[in-house]
Protein backbone atom coordinates (compact mmCIF):
# COMPACT_ATOMS: atom_id res chain seq x y z
CA UNK A 1 0.00 0.00 0.00
CA UNK A 2 1.48 3.90 -0.68
CA UNK A 3 2.57 5.84 2.13
CA UNK A 4 1.44 9.12 2.81
CA UNK A 5 4.15 11.72 3.71
CA UNK A 6 3.59 12.06 6.78
CA UNK A 7 4.33 8.23 7.19
CA UNK A 8 7.40 8.50 4.84
CA UNK A 9 8.72 11.39 7.08
CA UNK A 10 8.67 8.98 9.72
CA UNK A 11 11.23 7.10 7.63
CA UNK A 12 13.47 10.11 7.20
CA UNK A 13 16.74 11.43 9.03
CA UNK A 14 14.71 14.89 9.97
CA UNK A 15 17.82 16.94 9.30
CA UNK A 16 16.31 19.23 7.23
CA UNK A 17 19.62 19.62 5.40
CA UNK A 18 18.56 20.55 2.07
CA UNK A 19 21.03 18.73 0.37
CA UNK A 20 18.20 16.48 -1.38
CA UNK A 21 16.88 20.19 -2.93
CA UNK A 22 13.94 20.30 -0.89
CA UNK A 23 13.67 22.59 1.96
CA UNK A 24 12.67 20.49 5.09
CA UNK A 25 12.55 16.53 5.16
CA UNK A 26 8.52 17.05 5.21
CA UNK A 27 8.55 19.10 1.71
CA UNK A 28 10.78 15.90 0.16
CA UNK A 29 8.73 13.53 1.62
CA UNK A 30 5.47 14.75 -0.15
CA UNK A 31 7.30 14.90 -3.14
CA UNK A 32 8.10 10.68 -2.70
CA UNK A 33 4.52 10.38 -1.90
CA UNK A 34 3.64 11.58 -5.04
CA UNK A 35 6.15 10.19 -6.65
CA UNK A 36 8.12 13.27 -7.99
CA UNK A 37 11.15 12.69 -6.12
CA UNK A 38 13.43 9.53 -5.10
CA UNK A 39 14.97 8.14 -2.30
CA UNK A 40 18.21 8.07 -3.88
CA UNK A 41 18.05 12.02 -3.39
CA UNK A 42 18.41 12.17 0.49
CA UNK A 43 21.87 11.45 0.77
CA UNK A 44 21.34 9.95 4.86
CA UNK A 45 18.24 7.53 4.26
CA UNK A 46 19.13 4.59 6.10
CA UNK A 47 18.66 0.97 5.21
CA UNK A 48 15.03 0.69 6.91
CA UNK A 49 14.24 3.28 4.81
CA UNK A 50 15.55 2.15 1.58
CA UNK A 51 14.17 -0.70 2.53
CA UNK A 52 10.67 0.00 3.18
CA UNK A 53 10.16 2.74 0.81
CA UNK A 54 11.70 1.03 -2.01
CA UNK A 55 9.40 -1.78 -1.64
CA UNK A 56 6.23 1.11 -1.63
CA UNK A 57 7.62 2.97 -4.90
CA UNK A 58 7.49 -0.29 -6.52
CA UNK A 59 5.25 0.41 -9.76
CA UNK A 60 1.93 -1.46 -8.92
CA UNK A 61 3.09 -3.73 -12.28
CA UNK A 62 5.97 -5.63 -12.20
CA UNK A 63 8.36 -3.93 -15.19
CA UNK A 64 9.95 -7.20 -17.08
CA UNK A 65 12.22 -7.25 -19.36
CA UNK A 66 11.74 -9.25 -23.50
CA UNK A 67 14.77 -8.84 -25.30
CA UNK A 68 15.66 -5.17 -24.96
CA UNK A 69 12.53 -4.14 -24.23
CA UNK A 70 10.25 -3.59 -21.26
CA UNK A 71 6.92 -4.05 -20.34
CA UNK A 72 5.00 -3.57 -17.18
CA UNK A 73 6.19 -0.24 -15.08
CA UNK A 74 2.55 0.83 -15.20
CA UNK A 75 1.08 3.48 -12.48
CA UNK A 76 -2.17 4.94 -13.58
CA UNK A 77 -5.31 3.29 -15.01
CA UNK A 78 -5.61 6.43 -17.74
CA UNK A 79 -3.05 7.32 -19.65
CA UNK A 80 -4.39 11.37 -18.84
CA UNK A 81 -3.92 10.85 -15.32
CA UNK A 82 -0.47 10.64 -15.85
CA UNK A 83 0.94 8.56 -18.57
CA UNK A 84 1.51 4.92 -19.54
CA UNK A 85 5.00 3.64 -19.69
CA UNK A 86 5.57 0.96 -21.72
CA UNK A 87 3.28 -0.19 -24.89
CA UNK A 88 2.27 -3.34 -25.60
CA UNK A 89 5.02 -5.82 -27.34
CA UNK A 90 3.64 -7.09 -30.81
CA UNK A 91 4.77 -10.59 -31.80
CA UNK A 92 4.26 -12.73 -34.95
CA UNK A 93 3.60 -16.42 -34.02
CA UNK A 94 4.99 -19.62 -36.15
CA UNK A 95 4.19 -23.23 -35.79
CA UNK A 96 6.80 -25.92 -36.75
CA UNK A 97 4.48 -27.03 -39.27
CA UNK A 98 3.83 -24.31 -40.94
CA UNK A 99 5.19 -23.56 -45.01
CA UNK A 100 7.51 -20.97 -45.65
CA UNK A 101 9.13 -20.16 -42.64
CA UNK A 102 12.39 -18.76 -43.35
CA UNK A 103 10.54 -16.12 -45.17
CA UNK A 104 8.39 -15.26 -42.72
CA UNK A 105 11.35 -14.88 -40.23
CA UNK A 106 12.96 -12.50 -42.64
CA UNK A 107 9.95 -10.89 -43.07
CA UNK A 108 9.87 -10.41 -39.08
CA UNK A 109 13.05 -9.12 -39.17
CA UNK A 110 13.17 -6.69 -41.85
CA UNK A 111 10.03 -4.89 -41.33
CA UNK A 112 10.10 -1.47 -40.13
CA UNK A 113 7.50 1.24 -40.03
CA UNK A 114 9.17 4.51 -39.75
CA UNK A 115 6.13 7.26 -37.99
CA UNK A 116 7.57 10.42 -36.61
CA UNK A 117 11.07 9.89 -36.36
CA UNK A 118 10.66 6.52 -34.78
CA UNK A 119 11.23 3.30 -36.05
CA UNK A 120 8.66 0.82 -35.31
CA UNK A 121 9.76 -3.19 -35.25
CA UNK A 122 8.13 -6.67 -34.60
CA UNK A 123 9.20 -6.95 -31.16
CA UNK A 124 9.29 -10.63 -30.53
CA UNK A 125 8.32 -14.29 -32.37
CA UNK A 126 6.19 -16.99 -30.79
CA UNK A 127 7.18 -19.90 -31.72
CA UNK A 128 4.47 -22.77 -31.13
CA UNK A 129 5.06 -26.45 -30.76
CA UNK A 130 2.91 -28.74 -33.25
CA UNK A 131 5.07 -31.24 -34.53
CA UNK A 132 7.99 -33.60 -32.67
CA UNK A 133 10.67 -31.88 -30.27
CA UNK A 134 13.47 -31.86 -33.49
CA UNK A 135 11.16 -30.13 -36.19
CA UNK A 136 10.63 -27.53 -32.98
CA UNK A 137 14.17 -26.98 -31.69
CA UNK A 138 14.76 -26.44 -35.58
CA UNK A 139 12.55 -23.88 -35.52
CA UNK A 140 14.31 -22.32 -32.44
CA UNK A 141 17.36 -22.39 -34.47
CA UNK A 142 16.08 -20.37 -36.95
CA UNK A 143 14.04 -18.12 -35.45
CA UNK A 144 17.50 -17.24 -33.09
CA UNK A 145 19.28 -17.21 -36.62
CA UNK A 146 16.94 -15.27 -38.72
CA UNK A 147 15.15 -13.13 -37.28
CA UNK A 148 17.42 -12.07 -34.09
CA UNK A 149 14.23 -10.99 -32.16
CA UNK A 150 13.11 -12.68 -28.53
CA UNK A 151 11.11 -15.92 -28.37
CA UNK A 152 7.81 -16.44 -26.83
CA UNK A 153 7.89 -20.25 -26.14
CA UNK A 154 5.07 -22.65 -26.32
CA UNK A 155 6.28 -25.98 -26.04
CA UNK A 156 3.89 -29.21 -25.98
CA UNK A 157 5.90 -30.86 -22.92
CA UNK A 158 8.64 -29.57 -20.23
CA UNK A 159 11.27 -32.05 -21.73
CA UNK A 160 10.76 -29.27 -25.20
CA UNK A 161 10.51 -26.72 -23.17
CA UNK A 162 13.94 -27.43 -21.39
CA UNK A 163 15.60 -27.80 -24.87
CA UNK A 164 14.55 -24.44 -26.22
CA UNK A 165 15.08 -22.25 -23.61
CA UNK A 166 18.87 -23.33 -23.36
CA UNK A 167 19.13 -22.64 -26.90
CA UNK A 168 17.74 -19.52 -25.90
CA UNK A 169 20.14 -18.87 -23.51
CA UNK A 170 20.70 -15.44 -22.51
CA UNK A 171 17.79 -13.69 -24.93
CA UNK A 172 15.53 -13.22 -22.13
CA UNK A 173 12.90 -14.47 -23.96
CA UNK A 174 9.46 -15.83 -22.74
CA UNK A 175 8.34 -19.52 -21.56
CA UNK A 176 4.92 -20.08 -21.49
CA UNK A 177 2.55 -22.37 -19.98
CA UNK A 178 3.43 -22.23 -16.23
CA UNK A 179 0.55 -24.32 -14.31
CA UNK A 180 0.75 -25.59 -10.55
CA UNK A 181 2.11 -28.77 -12.08
CA UNK A 182 4.84 -27.79 -14.06
CA UNK A 183 5.96 -24.19 -12.41
CA UNK A 184 8.84 -25.54 -10.34
CA UNK A 185 10.24 -27.16 -13.42
CA UNK A 186 9.99 -24.01 -15.40
CA UNK A 187 10.68 -21.92 -13.05
CA UNK A 188 14.13 -23.49 -12.52
CA UNK A 189 14.74 -23.46 -16.64
CA UNK A 190 13.50 -19.56 -16.65
CA UNK A 191 16.12 -18.58 -13.80
CA UNK A 192 19.05 -20.70 -15.00
CA UNK A 193 18.92 -19.64 -19.07
CA UNK A 194 17.54 -15.97 -17.66
CA UNK A 195 13.89 -15.85 -19.24
CA UNK A 196 10.63 -14.87 -18.25
CA UNK A 197 7.72 -17.18 -17.34
CA UNK A 198 4.28 -16.96 -18.30
CA UNK A 199 1.72 -18.23 -15.62
CA UNK A 200 -1.23 -19.77 -16.77
CA UNK A 201 -5.07 -21.38 -14.83
CA UNK A 202 -8.53 -21.57 -15.17
CA UNK A 203 -9.46 -18.72 -13.20
CA UNK A 204 -7.95 -15.40 -12.10
CA UNK A 205 -7.77 -16.93 -8.90
CA UNK A 206 -5.40 -19.65 -9.86
CA UNK A 207 -3.17 -17.50 -11.53
CA UNK A 208 -3.04 -15.44 -8.34
CA UNK A 209 -2.25 -18.28 -6.13
CA UNK A 210 0.72 -18.99 -8.80
CA UNK A 211 2.26 -15.51 -8.79
CA UNK A 212 2.39 -15.54 -4.86
CA UNK A 213 3.89 -19.03 -4.83
CA UNK A 214 6.82 -17.60 -7.60
CA UNK A 215 6.91 -14.53 -5.60
CA UNK A 216 7.54 -15.65 -2.26
CA UNK A 217 9.95 -18.37 -3.79
CA UNK A 218 12.19 -15.23 -4.93
CA UNK A 219 10.95 -15.66 -8.43
CA UNK A 220 9.15 -12.55 -9.98
CA UNK A 221 10.25 -12.11 -13.40
CA UNK A 222 6.06 -13.08 -14.47
CA UNK A 223 3.75 -12.56 -16.53
CA UNK A 224 -0.13 -13.78 -16.41
CA UNK A 225 -1.65 -15.63 -19.66
CA UNK A 226 -5.17 -15.40 -18.57
CA UNK A 227 -7.79 -18.57 -19.97
CA UNK A 228 -9.88 -16.49 -21.61
CA UNK A 229 -12.47 -17.85 -23.87
CA UNK A 230 -14.02 -14.60 -25.62
CA UNK A 231 -13.43 -11.28 -26.35
CA UNK A 232 -15.41 -9.66 -24.04
CA UNK A 233 -13.99 -11.81 -21.25
CA UNK A 234 -10.31 -11.10 -22.12
CA UNK A 235 -11.24 -7.39 -21.79
CA UNK A 236 -12.61 -7.94 -18.51
CA UNK A 237 -9.80 -10.21 -17.16
CA UNK A 238 -6.94 -7.66 -18.39
CA UNK A 239 -8.93 -4.42 -16.41
CA UNK A 240 -9.40 -6.24 -13.47
CA UNK A 241 -6.09 -6.96 -13.17
CA UNK A 242 -4.83 -4.03 -13.53
CA UNK A 243 -7.90 -1.91 -11.46
CA UNK A 244 -7.15 -4.40 -8.44
CA UNK A 245 -3.40 -3.71 -9.08
CA UNK A 246 -3.23 0.16 -9.21
CA UNK A 247 -6.23 0.62 -7.13
CA UNK A 248 -5.66 -1.90 -4.42
CA UNK A 249 -2.13 -2.61 -4.45
CA UNK A 250 -3.03 -6.42 -5.27
CA UNK A 251 0.61 -7.49 -6.20
CA UNK A 252 -0.80 -10.93 -7.45
CA UNK A 253 -2.24 -9.64 -10.48
CA UNK A 254 0.54 -6.47 -10.71
CA UNK A 255 2.05 -8.44 -13.64
CA UNK A 256 2.25 -7.56 -17.85
CA UNK A 257 -0.56 -10.19 -19.73
CA UNK A 258 0.28 -12.29 -22.82
CA UNK A 259 -2.03 -13.03 -25.15
CA UNK A 260 -2.19 -15.25 -27.98
CA UNK A 261 -4.99 -13.97 -30.86
CA UNK A 262 -6.11 -17.40 -32.24
CA UNK A 263 -8.75 -15.93 -34.43
CA UNK A 264 -6.52 -15.94 -37.85
CA UNK A 265 -10.13 -14.23 -39.39
CA UNK A 266 -7.57 -10.99 -40.09
CA UNK A 267 -10.53 -8.57 -38.99
CA UNK A 268 -11.52 -10.49 -35.77
CA UNK A 269 -7.90 -10.94 -34.99
CA UNK A 270 -7.25 -6.72 -35.75
CA UNK A 271 -10.35 -6.52 -33.05
CA UNK A 272 -8.70 -8.46 -30.15
CA UNK A 273 -4.86 -6.85 -30.80
CA UNK A 274 -6.60 -3.55 -30.58
CA UNK A 275 -8.31 -4.24 -27.05
CA UNK A 276 -4.95 -5.75 -26.26
CA UNK A 277 -3.39 -2.23 -26.97
CA UNK A 278 -5.88 -0.08 -25.89
CA UNK A 279 -6.77 -2.50 -22.09
CA UNK A 280 -3.30 -3.42 -20.76
CA UNK A 281 -1.99 -6.12 -22.97
CA UNK A 282 1.89 -6.63 -21.83
CA UNK A 283 2.70 -8.84 -24.90
CA UNK A 284 0.00 -9.19 -27.98
CA UNK A 285 0.61 -12.46 -30.05
CA UNK A 286 -0.43 -12.26 -33.88
CA UNK A 287 -1.69 -15.75 -35.47
CA UNK A 288 0.19 -14.26 -38.70
CA UNK A 289 2.65 -12.20 -40.34
CA UNK A 290 0.71 -9.17 -42.26
CA UNK A 291 2.64 -5.54 -42.88
CA UNK A 292 -1.38 -3.77 -43.81
CA UNK A 293 -2.12 -5.50 -40.38
CA UNK A 294 0.71 -4.07 -38.41
CA UNK A 295 0.85 -0.64 -39.61
CA UNK A 296 -2.68 -0.01 -37.87
CA UNK A 297 -1.67 -1.81 -34.62
CA UNK A 298 1.56 -0.08 -34.51
CA UNK A 299 0.36 3.14 -35.05
CA UNK A 300 -2.88 2.72 -32.39
CA UNK A 301 0.21 1.94 -30.10
CA UNK A 302 1.91 4.79 -30.55
CA UNK A 303 -0.67 6.94 -30.04
CA UNK A 304 -1.67 5.11 -27.09
CA UNK A 305 1.43 5.08 -25.25
CA UNK A 306 2.48 8.31 -26.64
CA UNK A 307 2.60 10.49 -23.41
CA UNK A 308 -0.26 13.04 -23.87
CA UNK A 309 1.71 15.79 -21.65
CA UNK A 310 5.03 15.79 -23.24
CA UNK A 311 4.87 17.25 -27.19
CA UNK A 312 6.61 14.90 -29.65
CA UNK A 313 9.52 17.14 -31.33
CA UNK A 314 12.19 17.39 -33.56
CA UNK A 315 15.75 18.60 -32.72
CA UNK A 316 15.84 22.13 -33.56
CA UNK A 317 18.09 22.45 -36.33
CA UNK A 318 17.87 23.43 -40.38
CA UNK A 319 17.24 19.89 -42.00
CA UNK A 320 18.54 19.41 -45.27
CA UNK A 321 15.58 17.76 -47.90
CA UNK A 322 16.95 16.14 -50.54
CA UNK A 323 21.00 17.12 -51.24
CA UNK A 324 20.45 21.45 -51.37
CA UNK A 325 22.93 23.88 -52.10
CA UNK A 326 23.23 27.37 -51.56
CA UNK A 327 20.62 28.83 -53.59
CA UNK A 328 17.82 26.19 -52.47
CA UNK A 329 14.48 27.28 -51.11
CA UNK A 330 14.30 27.88 -47.50
CA UNK A 331 11.18 26.65 -45.63
CA UNK A 332 10.62 26.86 -41.91
CA UNK A 333 7.96 25.55 -39.41
CA UNK A 334 8.13 24.21 -36.11
CA UNK A 335 9.64 21.33 -34.20
CA UNK A 336 6.54 19.91 -33.31
CA UNK A 337 6.97 16.43 -34.85
CA UNK A 338 3.90 15.77 -36.63
CA UNK A 339 4.26 19.32 -38.24
CA UNK A 340 7.71 18.08 -39.38
CA UNK A 341 7.27 14.95 -40.84
CA UNK A 342 4.66 16.44 -42.90
CA UNK A 343 6.10 19.44 -44.13
CA UNK A 344 9.44 17.29 -45.06
CA UNK A 345 7.36 14.81 -46.62
CA UNK A 346 5.44 17.40 -48.98
CA UNK A 347 8.67 19.17 -49.97
CA UNK A 348 10.30 15.85 -50.43
CA UNK A 349 7.32 14.57 -52.89
CA UNK A 350 6.97 17.90 -55.04
CA UNK A 351 10.91 16.39 -56.35
CA UNK A 352 13.01 19.57 -55.08
CA UNK A 353 15.74 19.75 -52.54
CA UNK A 354 15.51 22.33 -50.10
CA UNK A 355 16.57 23.57 -46.73
CA UNK A 356 14.00 23.26 -43.84
CA UNK A 357 14.70 25.47 -40.83
CA UNK A 358 13.50 24.06 -37.37
CA UNK A 359 14.22 26.79 -34.77
CA UNK A 360 12.63 25.58 -30.79
CA UNK A 361 9.20 25.86 -30.40
CA UNK A 362 8.96 23.68 -27.00
CA UNK A 363 7.27 20.79 -29.30
CA UNK A 364 4.35 23.32 -30.05
CA UNK A 365 2.21 23.39 -33.68
CA UNK A 366 2.32 26.48 -35.80
CA UNK A 367 -0.71 28.00 -34.47
CA UNK A 368 -0.16 27.36 -30.73
CA UNK A 369 3.31 28.39 -31.02
CA UNK A 370 3.04 31.61 -32.32
CA UNK A 371 -0.04 32.44 -30.17
CA UNK A 372 2.50 31.93 -27.22
CA UNK A 373 4.80 33.72 -29.03
CA UNK A 374 7.68 30.99 -29.35
CA UNK A 375 7.22 31.23 -33.42
CA UNK A 376 7.50 35.20 -34.25
CA UNK A 377 9.30 36.97 -36.91
CA UNK A 378 11.97 37.71 -34.38
CA UNK A 379 12.03 34.46 -33.04
CA UNK A 380 13.10 32.65 -36.30
CA UNK A 381 15.80 35.46 -37.19
CA UNK A 382 17.76 34.89 -34.12
CA UNK A 383 17.79 31.20 -34.83
CA UNK A 384 18.42 31.38 -38.17
CA UNK A 385 21.78 34.15 -37.29
CA UNK A 386 22.68 32.14 -34.36
CA UNK A 387 23.05 28.69 -35.92
CA UNK A 388 25.41 30.09 -38.74
CA UNK A 389 22.86 29.18 -41.79
CA UNK A 390 22.68 33.14 -42.80
CA UNK A 391 26.28 32.47 -44.12
CA UNK A 392 25.73 28.99 -45.51
CA UNK A 393 23.20 29.88 -48.19
CA UNK A 394 22.67 32.70 -50.98
CA UNK A 395 19.01 32.82 -51.34
CA UNK A 396 17.34 35.22 -49.51
CA UNK A 397 13.92 34.40 -49.53
CA UNK A 398 12.13 32.09 -46.42
CA UNK A 399 8.66 30.49 -46.82
CA UNK A 400 6.81 30.33 -43.92
CA UNK A 401 3.54 28.93 -43.07
CA UNK A 402 0.20 30.84 -44.13
CA UNK A 403 -1.10 30.57 -40.92
CA UNK A 404 1.13 33.00 -39.58
CA UNK A 405 1.35 35.18 -42.47
CA UNK A 406 0.94 38.14 -39.97
CA UNK A 407 4.75 37.52 -38.76
CA UNK A 408 6.11 38.37 -42.39
CA UNK A 409 6.55 42.14 -41.98
CA UNK A 410 8.36 41.48 -38.38
CA UNK A 411 10.62 38.64 -39.33
CA UNK A 412 11.49 40.70 -42.87
CA UNK A 413 13.05 43.87 -40.51
CA UNK A 414 14.41 41.17 -38.25
CA UNK A 415 16.06 39.35 -41.40
CA UNK A 416 17.19 42.62 -42.94
CA UNK A 417 17.75 41.71 -47.28
CA UNK A 418 15.59 38.59 -46.83
CA UNK A 419 12.12 38.53 -48.80
CA UNK A 420 9.17 36.27 -46.71
CA UNK A 421 7.04 34.06 -48.83
CA UNK A 422 4.02 33.20 -47.69
CA UNK A 423 3.34 29.50 -48.12
CA UNK A 424 -0.77 27.71 -47.61
CA UNK A 425 -1.99 26.82 -44.71
CA UNK A 426 -2.17 23.27 -45.07
CA UNK A 427 0.84 21.30 -45.80
CA UNK A 428 -1.09 19.14 -48.27
CA UNK A 429 -0.84 22.42 -50.37
CA UNK A 430 2.85 22.56 -50.25
CA UNK A 431 3.85 20.10 -53.75
CA UNK A 432 1.32 22.81 -55.16
CA UNK A 433 2.85 25.92 -54.08
CA UNK A 434 6.25 25.08 -54.76
CA UNK A 435 5.17 24.02 -58.53
CA UNK A 436 3.28 27.40 -58.96
CA UNK A 437 5.05 29.78 -57.13
CA UNK A 438 8.93 28.47 -56.70
CA UNK A 439 9.77 26.53 -59.84
CA UNK A 440 7.41 28.33 -62.52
Amino acid sequence: MALSGLQIQKLLPKTNCKECGSNTCLAFAMKLAAKKANLSECPYASDEAKQILGAASEPPVKGVAVGEARIGEETVLYRHEKTFVHGTLLAVNIDDTAPDIDTTLASIRDYKLERVGEVLMVDAVALTQKGDDESFFTLVKKALEVAERPLIIRAKSDSAAAEAAKLAAGTKSVLCGATADNAAALRKLCEEYGHALAVTAGDVDGITALTEEFKAGGFNELLVEFNSESLAEAFQNNSIARFAAIRHSLKPLGYPALRFIEDTDLLEGTVEAVTEICKYGGVCVLPSFDPAQLVALMTLRLNIFTDPQKPIQVEPKVYAIGEPDRNSPVFVTTNFSLTYFLVSGEIENSGISAWLVIPECEGMSVLTSWAAGKFSGTHIAKFIKESGFEAEVDTREIVIPGYVAQISGELEESLPGWKVLVGPQESADIEAYIKSVLTK
